[in-house]
Parts: structure tokens; C-alpha cells; sequence
């Protein structure tokens, strides 16, 4: 850890998908940043490597099994961080999945695994953490949408439809919450090297680099950037907000 003052200190982090790629530099970076990190996700040992990682930098992180597509599971996992740790003051929802096909040919149960994994979930950890928020009068809640929830992808209408939801859930719940000095916000990656993106063709790869005018991919530690600046109290005055960090992929 740097010797810096810390502009999270005292908080406490909760990121679901923390195994690998965005969430994983989120989780790492807010941890850097001073929180104590709840990291949650389906594969254990992922999890234990991380912590492992964050304690070793002179952090603190907990680990939480946690398959977001069942509820019971989200109940149990937020009751244990908060019980653990006392409270939960950041919430950054990121556990995704994709299951694509054409629409004509989408099979209802791909549907339903991406909308409950991606949007579902997001809904579902929120309502559990605003309990510990509202008796401090502090929160921030943090959504991992997608450049495809703006502007649609062919093959993607489980997840595009699932990361646009995102958008509209930020803006209720910013409406909902905002009097309690609680700001909801969604950060909005394009195209970022993770392994979800790894198995893309290079033709496919080669397209999406001409639709992107600083001409690479992407970062997740450029996503947790963002994420960070949010769950800062620097971004106090910003809720509601959708953050792209997509390179110019998209404008307007």
C-alpha cells in the first residue's frame, strides 16, 4: 500500500464478480484506496487469492462464496460482510454473464440467466445494503452497465436489454435515495480486455478497434478508476449518472 492518505479509509466495499477481470482491479483499487473490501463471486479460490493479494499490499478483504443468480445466497453473503465487517458503505454490483444468440434463436432460459445474473442480482444486493447506508447517511452505489446497453449489439439482447435495465435501476434507485446522502451511478465500459472479451474472434476484435476512436481496448484498471473516483467522496455532487469509459466508442 502507498503511504498516501487514504481517501477511503473507515469505508467498507462490497464488489460482486470479484474473481477476475473488472471487478478484480475494482476490488484491488478500492482496497489500495483504503476500504476494507467484501469480494464476492462464485469461484472460491479466485477469491482466496485475491484476499490473499489485498492482505499482502497491507490491506483487509474477507472473501464471500456467492452465486448471485440465487437469492438466498445474495441474503446470506451481505448478512455475513456486515456482521463481519458492520456495515457496507460501497456497493459496486458487476457480476455479468452473456449468453448470445440471435433473438430468433434465443432459448427463454438464456434469457433468463442473463436478466437475473446481470439485473436481477444488482436489485437484489442493493436492497441489502441500504439498510446499513441509511443509518449512516452515507452510501454509494456503483453499477457496472455497458457500452451495448446504450447502443444495442446484435446477438446481445438478453445482455444488452439486462446492462440498459442497469441504467434505469441507477437512476430509481438515485431518486429513491439521494435525500439520505446515498448517490447511485453506473459506470459504462466499452470494449476492456477481460477474459469475457478473450474469446472473440481477431476479426471481431479488428472491427471493434475501428469503432474506437483512441484506437486500443481498454483496462479493467480503467474501469476501477472510475469506479473508485464514484465511491470517493469527491464525486459527492454526481448521482443518476451513467460514466463511459469506452474510448470515444460512443458519444452524445
Amino acid at each position: 500500500m502507498t503511504s498516501e492518505a487514504k481517501s477511503l479509509s473507515g469505508r467498507v466495499a462490497f464488489v460482486t464478480g470479484a474473481s477476475q477481470g473488472i471487478g478484480h482491479a475494482c476490488a484491488l483499487r478500492l482496497a489500495r484506496d483504503g476500504a476494507a473490501v467484501a469480494v464476492a463471486a462464485r469461484n472460491e479460490s479466485k477469491l482466496e487469492e485475491l484476499v490473499q493479494q489485498i492482505t499482502v499490499a497491507g490491506g483487509q478483504a474477507a472473501k464471500f462464496v456467492l452465486d448471485v443468480a440465487e437469492e438466498e445466497q445474495i441474503k446470506t453473503a451481505f448478512k455475513a460482510a456486515i456482521s463481519q465487517f458492520g456495515k457496507v458503505d460501497i456497493l459496486v454490483n458487476n457480476a455479468g454473464i452473456t449468453r448470445d444468440q440471435l433473438a430468433m434463436r434465443m432459448k427463454r432460459a438464456d434469457w433468463d440467466a442473463v436478466i437475473n445474473t446481470n439485473l436481477t442480482s444488482a436489485h437484489l444486493c442493493t436492497q441489502q445494503v441500504i439498510g446499513s447506508m441509511l443509518r449512516q447517511r452515507w452510501g454509494r452505489i456503483i453499477n457496472i452497465t455497458s457500452v451495448f446497453g446504450q447502443m444495442g449489439q446484435a446477438g446481445q439482447a438478453n445482455y444488452a436489454a439486462s446492462k440498459a435495465g442497469l441504467i434505469g435501476l441507477t437512476m430509481a434507485m438515485a431518486r429513491e435515495l439521494a435525500s439520505r446522502n446515498i448517490t447511485c451511478n453506473a459506470v459504462a465500459p466499452g470494449f476492456i480486455e477481460t477474459a469475457m472479451t478473450a474469446n472473440l474472434g481477431d476479426a471481431l476484435k479488428q472491427d471493434a478497434l475501428k469503432m474506437i476512436p483512441l484506437g486500443r481496448v481498454g483496462t479493467p484498471e480503467e474501469i476501477a478508476s472510475a469506479v473508485a473516483f464514484l465511491a470517493s467522496d469527491e464525486s459527492s455532487y454526481i448521482t443518476g449518472h451513467v460514466l463511459n469509459v469506452n474510448g470515444g466508442m460512443l458519444m452524445g
